[in-house]
């Protein structure tokens, strides 16, 4: 389910249609977190049913992930309502500017949970600081930092780790994409897909070439050597387990190997 970005437009997520969605005045919201906060369960609804606007406004910047909307607006009801229950009536704070960050970390907490690929919490943390350095050095060095500055970053602040675990924990938060998501759309709707752009070396024409003149140099090996080069490259055997399999020694064996390897150099 798309969302609208006009909210006088109808949508109905979780069987509200948020066009009808209540805004509460400041002074509204100031009564009602008071009388909330002394135990008045009306006025606590009607926090959460005046604030449903706000979690619909955070949740549509996470609408691109491909996650289920009414199952998104849920978990920010949930964020919205951590919000409401927790927000300090006396520090001079609008309710909006507390409420935020809390709906935004239960969507994310939601998404990170919900991963089809599972990361470690030491993992994730290491990767969200990262990004936190990273950030923050982007806008006092006015450009990219490199990972060795990331990683150096990190050490003052108490955290220590190598270039690769900080690389290796960036790379593992990022979110995968299916093979089948297209990267580009003409006008006649022909599509370029991930998968299109991606190569297998394993298939290249030089391995073809190369597998088709192996083949033409185990022709030349005598049944004996060709068994020993199969068993011992395509079966994983060693020398003496095949030396055991034909009845010769491990020096035969050693022998006739080394002589068909060499055989086969001078084929291909």
């Amino acid at each position: 389910m798309a969302y609208q970005t006009k909210f006088y437009n109808k949508v109905d997520l979780c069987g509200i249609n948020t066009s009808k969605l209540k805004t509460l005045t400041a002074e509204e919201m100031k009564v009602l977190l008071k009388a909330a906060h002394d135990g008045d369960e009306e006025a606590r609804s009607a926090l959460i049913d005046g604030n449903l606007r706000l979690v619909l406004s955070i949740v549509q910047r996470f609408q691109s992930r491909g996650e289920n909307a009414d199952d998104l607006f849920q978990v920010g009801c949930i964020g919205l309502i951590k919000a409401v229950d927790n927000f300090n009536t006396e520090l001079d704070v609008k309710f909006s500017t507390y409420a935020v960050p809390m709906i935004i970390g239960e969507v994310r907490r939601y998404l990170r949970d919900n991963n089809a690929v599972r990361v470690s919490r030491s993992v994730r943390d290491l990767a969200y600081k990262a990004l936190g350095v990273r950030e923050s050095l982007s806008r006092t060095m006015a450009r990219e930092p490199t990972v060795d500055e990331i990683t150096a970053s990190l050490a003052k602040e108490g955290f220590e780790h190598t270039k690769e675990e900080v690389v290796s924990a960036l790379e593992a938060i990022v979110e995968p994409i299916s093979l089948y998501e297209p990267v580009y759309t003409d006008s006649s709707s022909d599509s370029i897909y991930v998968m299109d752009q991606i190569s297998d070396t394993s298939c290249s024409d030089e391995v073809w070439l190369e597998n088709i003149a192996l083949k033409e140099a185990l022709k030349h090996l005598t049944s004996r050597e060709r068994m020993i080069i199969t068993l011992r490259f395509f079966a994983g055997k060693t020398q003496m387990e095949i030396a055991s399999a034909i009845g010769i020694s491990q020096a035969q064996v050693s022998r006739l190997e080394k002589g068909a390897l060499e055989r086969i150099r001078k084929e291909m």
